[in-house]
């Protein structure tokens, strides 16, 4: 990874230092064991801060909108940046479909792309380490998660009992799509796509229902999954509408049901599996577990998985006599015994 994230600061330094772009978006290191922070570097010489490791887990896409953003009522519209953007697998895919979202110009972005060998769960780390609060974490020259604890305790993970769920089935690591690419090798999946998914799907639809409404009582409104998703990047979210008002303001269940669902279904066909809801909740709600089924039900419907294909449209963006409508479901029959 050493070797990786010197590639990433002379790639950075060169392209600043060119006057190639504006801003490169990146990471440098957190003050939090176990994550990485975005890091935005705007000159050459501060290009050395950027970093590459196991804990640059979050989704740096979703910060792309906000620079590309129109004021309609701005007499003079500035000219949108030129940005470089250190990007996985999993961003560039979602770069793909915010490109065909019409919420970032391609015109304007270099992507960095960088094989992912697969980002760990601090969530994982957590629960093996039986509670015991990591102060400090670093990953190996073998790729292993070295930590150090509150009690004292040094203990070394090895990288596959702590990748994130997603980065154990993902099956698109590489760098294709990407304006620079960073050599390297990938992560290849452990286990199918969708195999997670197995245990919910042989549920009747009330287990479902009454998984999904304990897994989402914990849920406190804080919205972290909305922001560290690429694909929230409404100006004004429903929840936050006052006219009309979609939710109150409380942690009422029938609110939290409401604004999950909401988002869940939003993501149908757009969502690439980043993980990134997952690793923000402060809370630890498998939210996986809900999103990635309408991604599953899209591409077994329609052949299509969001961010592989520059120039696929989205199956819900259009229409087509051929489309399958095994997505309906006919009320039943009122009985009148």
């Amino acid at each position: 990874m050493a070797a990786t994230a010197e590639k990433i600061v002379e790639t950075a330094r060169g392209l600043l230092a060119d006057g190639r772009v504006d801003l490169v978006i990146g990471w440098e290191a957190g003050t939090l064991p176990l994550r990485a922070r975005p890091a935005f570097v705007r000159k050459a010489e501060d290009a050395g801060r950027l970093t590459w490791n196991a804990f640059c887990g979050a989704n740096l896409a979703a910060y792309l909108p906000q620079y590309f953003q129109v004021d309609a009522h701005a007499r003079n519209v500035p000219e949108p940046p030129r940005i470089a953007v250190v990007a996985k697998g999993c961003e560039i895919r979602s770069i793909v479909g915010l490109v065909r979202e019409h919420q970032v110009l391609r015109e304007k972005l270099t992507v960095i792309g960088v094989p992912c060998g697969g980002m760990i769960d601090p969530g994982k780390v957590e629960k093996l380490l039986g509670g015991d609060e990591v102060v400090s974490a670093e990953e190996t020259a073998s790729g292993d998660i070295a930590v150090k604890t509150a009690s004292g305790a040094a203990r070394t993970l090895t990288r596959a009992e702590v990748l994130g769920e997603c980065c154990l089935e993902c099956e698109n690591s590489g760098t294709e799509g990407a304006d620079v690419r960073i050599e390297g090798k990938p992560l290849r999946a452990s286990r199918s796509k969708y195999d997670g998914l197995r245990e919910l799907e042989a549920m009747t639809p009330q287990q479902r229902w009454e998984k999904f409404s304990a897994d989402i009582s914990k849920c406190i409104r804080c919205y972290a999954c909305r922001q560290a998703c690429p694909n929230c990047y409404c100006k004004v979210c429903f929840v936050d509408r006052t006219k009309p008002e979609w939710l109150g303001a409380g942690n009422d269940e029938s609110d939290l049901v409401v604004f999950q669902i909401g988002r869940i279904f939003h993501q149908a066909g757009r969502c690439v599996d980043c993980g990134a809801c997952v690793r923000a909740c402060p809370m630890n709600i498998d939210l996986r577990a809900f999103t990635l089924k309408p991604v599953k039900d899209v591409q077994e419907l329609f052949g299509y998985y969001p961010g592989l294909d520059p120039e696929q449209e989205a199956p819900l963006c259009t229409f087509r006599q051929d489309d399958s409508n095994k997505m309906v479901s006919e009320p039943k029959e009122a009985s009148h015994g």
